[in-house]
């Protein structure tokens, strides 16, 4: 039987957790670690000068990222509608600092989290600086994400999530139909693919990477601010993949993820496979082995990544 912490383990936990602001030497970047001036308890974590994860102490479900709650919006209501909470097994390729392994650990306790993070430095200091719970609820697995992914035990994982970044930019390797098909693999029948698309206002990448995901996934549907979908800026684009069926706009679920999506400081809509596939149509889906040239336009001049009250919206 489990050990129930008394006052003393829970003193010595709550110090184990003490964040200090200043730069650090990762093993593959510069990390800097630095206090959320509009939050109690909050944390902003940079990676390279650019924002990568956001902590709130103690509130493992607070996310100032728009884009991570609109990840967290999408997902749990296909969780709560197509999956067992008590025997999910959760996959995060790209982790920074673990916020969204941590807020999927709060919503189902009986979840196992596996966060791929590259860089062991940042592993190391996120357990030491935040609350993670620890492992099988958040393990967390130092290795390149693609190796991983290209050695999924098939229908070992019920959700995958993307959220890789180089700077600004998400690696080609992560974006392909090759990339899909391994993730596709490595998901239980009917599991879901979830991407974090940092894109420009042409949207050339969002429509790519989605027509590649339509050559492996049966369904699709996009979460994005009304004017990312436009092509009016720059900013995030939430791809969702799966063999089920997704929600159609007109039905009582996809209403209620709008509802919840119109709350958020940036307001979101969601959109199903029969606007995705019109969206993405003529879209060439990208290969491993086959290099896209990458024009100035296709790079953020902004990290995609910015808390909801900075100053900088995406």
């Amino acid at each position: 039987m489990a050990r129930k912490k008394n006052s003393s383990d829970q003193s010595r936990s709550q110090a184990a957790n003490t964040p200090i602001a200043g730069t650090y030497e990762g093993e593959y970047s510069v990390i800097e670690l630095e206090a959320d001036s509009y939050t109690t308890d909050g944390w902003l974590i940079s990676i390279n000068g650019v924002p990568s994860s956001h902590i709130v102490l103690g509130q493992p479900q607070a996310l100032e990222f728009e884009y991570m709650r609109w990840i967290a919006t999408g997902a749990r209501a296909f969780i709560d509608a197509h999956q067992d909470a008590s025997k999910l097994r959760i996959t995060h390729l790209g982790g920074g600092a673990c916020t969204m392994a941590r807020y999927f650990a709060d919503v189902y306790p009986q979840s196992r989290n596996t966060v791929v993070e590259l860089d062991a430095e940042l592993a190391r200091l996120s357990r030491e600086w935040f609350d993670i719970p620890r492992a099988p609820r958040v393990k967390i697995r130092v290795d390149d994400a693609r190796m991983v992914a290209e050695s999924f035990t098939p229908a070992s994982r019920d959700v995958i999530i993307r959220d890789v970044f180089a700077g600004a930019v998400t690696p080609q390797n992560f974006t392909t139909v090759e990339f899909f098909e391994h993730c596709h693999r490595g998901l239980a029948p009917g599991g879901l693919y979830v991407a974090n698309c940092g894109d420009h206002s042409d949207l050339r990448g969002a429509k790519s990477e989605l027509a590649g995901m339509m050559e492996v996934f049966e369904h699709v549907a996009v979460i994005a601010d009304p004017p990312m979908l436009k092509g009016r800026r720059y900013g995030n684009i939430i791809l969702m993949g799966s063999d089920t069926e997704f929600f159609s706009s007109n039905s009582t679920e996809a209403s209620a993820i709008t509802r919840e999506l119109l709350g958020g400081g940036v307001p979101a809509q969601y959109k199903d496979e029969s606007w995705v596939r019109k969206f993405a149509s003529g879209a060439q889906a990208r290969h491993d082995g086959v290099s896209t040239l990458q024009m100035p336009s296709d790079t953020p001049q902004h990290p995609a990544e910015t808390p909801e009250h900075s100053n900088t919206q995406p």
